[in-house]
């Protein structure tokens, strides 16, 4: 009896070595298995996640609304020889306003773009004198439109305009093209006497086109503050002896979410016309002042 139970017992254990033996090695295939599931699940998903991050567009724009305060206003208006000195406060300047709108915008395809900048202003001022004795009255008006329109071609140097981007990202944008001046004035005058009623009516200006060229430059001082400044030069002459304009702008940028930029600038602008002729009609206008401004980037 005792032979039997060891003959079973060596008989069982030679049975449970093999099976033990193919065990491990089934839990070997199983952990290989496992891995070369999980690699290729992480090799997947840096495959998904690199398809979904795609390149970057080669176009893009921006649109600024913005508004000039001039400080001060100097220069001289001067109507059939007759001339007039200008020596204007800020107040002095938006009482008599009667409308004022200004944007620039830009688009570009990789470093290749256009940039305009469209300024309108309408002033209206009014005069009145009444004699002593009632009897005679004088009464004159003036309106004045002034209308700037840019539109110039730009190459871009350096990085492309966002609202964030890193501390000493910079871009330096030189443009050329030309530069549309509106310049008008209508003069009203009536009299208005026991004897004598009269009224009359001047107009002079126009518009002319001149050459422009010009560049922009802004680095970034922290990811969302930015320092830009502008300046360039339109005119040279080439209408008339005193065909010129100019701009020069210094000013901060701080980003407010992604794609929005509020502006704070310096800016001091000149236009200068005339008519080369007798009686002599012209304008040289040199305003400074701040202007307030939102980019959009697109």
């Amino acid at each position: 009896m005792r032979r039997t139970v060891l003959a079973l017992t060596a008989l069982i254990s030679a049975l449970i070595a093999p099976a033990a033996a193919v065990a491990e090695e089934i839990d070997m295939e199983m952990e290989m298995e496992m891995e070369m599931e999980m690699e290729m699940e992480v090799e997947v998903e840096v495959e998904v996640e690199t398809a979904e991050a795609p390149a970057p567009s080669p176009w893009s724009s921006t649109v600024e609304v913005y508004g000039f305060l001039p400080l001060r206003t100097t220069g001289s208006t001067t109507v059939r020889d007759l001339t007039a000195d200008l020596n204007l406060d800020l107040d002095q300047v938006l009482r008599p306003l009667t409308m004022a709108a200004y944007v620039r915008g830009s688009v570009e395809y990789n470093r290749l773009g256009m940039l305009t900048d469209l300024s309108y202003v309408s002033v209206r001022g009014q005069e009145g004198r009444t004699s002593r004795d009632g009897r005679r009255r004088l009464d004159a008006s003036l309106n004045n439109i002034q209308g700037i329109y840019d539109l110039a071609a730009r190459y871009r140097f350096g990085d492309r305009e966002e609202a964030i981007a890193k501390a000493g990202s910079f871009s330096v944008i030189p443009y050329a093209g030309v530069r549309f001046v509106e310049m008008r004035y209508d003069l009203d005058v009536q009299f208005e006497g026991p004897n004598l009623s009269a009224s009359r009516s001047r107009s002079f200006g126009g518009t002319v086109a001149q050459p422009l060229i010009g560049t922009q430059a802004m680095v970034f001082l922290t990811p969302r503050l930015r320092l830009f400044a502008r300046g360039d030069l339109g005119g040279f002459g080439v209408n008339n002896s005193d065909d010129y304009s100019a701009n020069a702008q210094v000013g901060l940028g701080y980003a407010v979410g992604n794609n929005t930029q509020l502006n704070l600038s310096w800016r001091y602008m000149h236009l200068g016309g005339t008519n080369d002729r007798s009686p002599e009609n012209s304008y040289s206008i040199n305003q400074n002042g701040v202007e307030l401004g939102a980019k959009f980037f697109f």
